[in-house]
């Protein structure tokens, strides 16, 4: 059994799987050793990270460019950190870019490497087919969130398994909706992303959206889930609406304050799953730079963005990205959301088969840890 285990997570969503995993391994092996980057949920389970993991939140070419030298020195530190520690197993959780180039460092100074595993598999289906091969070369093992996953990545050689998506651990299904506000308003819930250049990319276009609904009906709340260290920036760009509004940082709230949302505007990304596993109507929207987005879009094969659309195989979520991603249009389609019934009652009955793609293993968490400790 191995004592020490590496992770290296860049974002929020790893650093709630990093936490879990630690938790499903710590349960079968209490002695284990843990060390890496990891944020708030990590550290709470005993990780000390070599540096601050928001670091590393960062997407997108010209996003990545101001701080390319800190990046690069980052994975330098990490590849020197890991030979110097001599662990055991190295768990890479999403970040691909720069965890691979980490892993492809440590390989390439030394020859008893330490086994390579990497959590969240690379949308191989989605762009980048060839990917599934490359990262068979190097990696020892892959572990999947959705069933339609490991045939990619066993054709090449490399050892996949899929275990569903953690969060259907954490409590969302049990949570009930909070008690937030007025009972007797509208509540909308606004989900602007963990990275500080999302949100400043993004914000005003929220902003312009609620401020065209407010003006439709002023009889509503916000609710505004997020994380602690975001807090501030969120109500800086909050002060002028003219409606109650609701920031939530405290993580254990986090699932009954997304209950507590009739409908919801969220980035794209891992909270548009998050919304479909919490059964909350909702749309999504989308901005990065414009030729970032020109040379991604030549490369991406997925019709859609929204992973619930994606598993569904049709726009049951409305999607505003680049371009599309209006205020107007975003406001127009909310508000039709917000009163219409049977509108709703579309999004959440393909919900329901969301959540069996999602959830249909038992203890996500647990069943990555005994593949980790297998291997």
């Amino acid at each position: 059994m191995p004592k020490h285990i590496y992770l290296i997570a860049g974002e929020a969503s790893g650093d709630f799987l990093g936490a879990q995993l630690m938790k499903a391994v710590k349960a079968q092996v209490p002695d284990t050793k843990f060390s890496g980057i990891g944020g708030t949920l990590m550290k709470e389970q005993g990780l000390e990270s070599l540096f601050p993991m928001n670091d590393l939140s960062v997407m997108g070419i010209f996003e990545v460019l101001p701080r390319l030298r800190l990046i690069l020195k980052r994975i330098k530190q990490t590849t020197l950190n890991i030979i110097n520690n001599k662990p055991d197993i190295v768990i890479t959780i999403d970040a691909p870019d720069f965890s691979f180039r980490v892993i492809k460092g440590v390989r390439k100074r030394i020859n008893n490497a330490p086994k390579f595993i990497h959590y969240v598999a690379p949308t191989v289906w989605a762009w980048r087919p060839k990917r599934a091969a490359k990262v068979a070369k190097f990696l020892d093992g892959m572990i999947c969130l959705f069933n339609f996953e490991p045939a990619y990545f066993e054709k090449e050689g490399l050892k996949a398994i899929a275990v569903g998506h953690p969060m259907m651990e954490s409590g969302i299904k049990e949570a009930k909706p909070a008690v937030i506000g007025k009972a007797d308003t509208k509540k909308i819930g606004l989900f602007f992303g963990s990275r500080g250049g999302e949100i400043k990319r993004i914000s005003p276009v929220i902003l312009k959206t609620i401020q065209r609904i407010i003006e439709e009906d002023p009889n509503l709340e916000l609710i505004i889930p997020t994380l602690p260290h975001l807090e501030n920036q969120i109500f800086d760009i909050l002060k002028d609406i003219k409606v109650p509004c609701h920031v939530i940082t405290d993580k254990d709230k986090k699932w009954s304050a997304f209950k507590a949302c009739d409908v919801a505007l969220a980035v794209s990304g891992t909270v548009g799953l998050e919304l479909a596993a919490a059964n909350v109507p909702h749309v999504i929207a989308y901005r990065m730079n414009p030729i970032t987005y020109k040379i991604i879009r030549r490369f991406i094969k997925a019709p859609y963005a929204h992973l619930a659309n994606i598993i569904l195989e049709r726009e049951v979520v409305p999607e505003f990205i680049q371009e599309d991603c209006d205020p107007e249009d975003i406001a127009f389609e909310l508000l039709s959301l917000m009163d219409n019934e049977r509108y709703q009652r579309n999004q959440t009955d393909g919900f329901i088969k969301v959540r069996e793609s999602i959830g249909s293993l038992e203890n996500p968490s647990k069943t990555a840890a005994d593949f980790i400790l297998d291997l």
